[in-house]
């Protein structure tokens, strides 16, 4: 099992190897910024990523992660905090992966397959 550090803790991040999930609310703690970084392991030849799921009504357009030039990809996104959020990775317009490091991972029938749940 991974030990997770005092500073990883605080600041409510969840690691699996260079795949991250970092997680900072307001100080009325009503949001939550959620940072998704991906390695460039995750998706190699990757030209762009989107993160579709409940928060933006699986819109596959609306949250593109940005490359950085060591080739991995990452995205901040404002949502309301106390919730479950269902998503999805939408790699080249071609294929949905799951985050490594979800939180859980729930059923889909309309998918036919799991979604990562991130909880904030």
């Amino acid at each position: 099992m991974e030990k997770k550090t005092k500073k990883s803790q605080k600041q409510g991040m969840k690691q699996n190897g260079s795949q991250r999930i970092e997680r900072k609310y307001s100080k009325d703690k009503s949001k939550c910024r959620i940072t998704f970084w991906l390695p460039r392991e995750f998706a190699p030849e990757a030209r762009c990523i989107a993160v579709a799921g409940s928060f933006n009504g699986w819109n596959q357009n609306s949250h593109l992660l940005t490359r950085l030039e060591n080739g991995e990809f990452n995205l901040v996104v404002e949502v309301e905090a106390g919730r479950e959020y269902e998503f999805r990775f939408f790699i080249d317009e071609t294929r949905w992966e799951n985050a490594w490091n979800a939180d859980r991972y729930v059923w889909s029938d309309y998918g036919n397959c799991d979604n990562s749940v991130i909880v904030t």
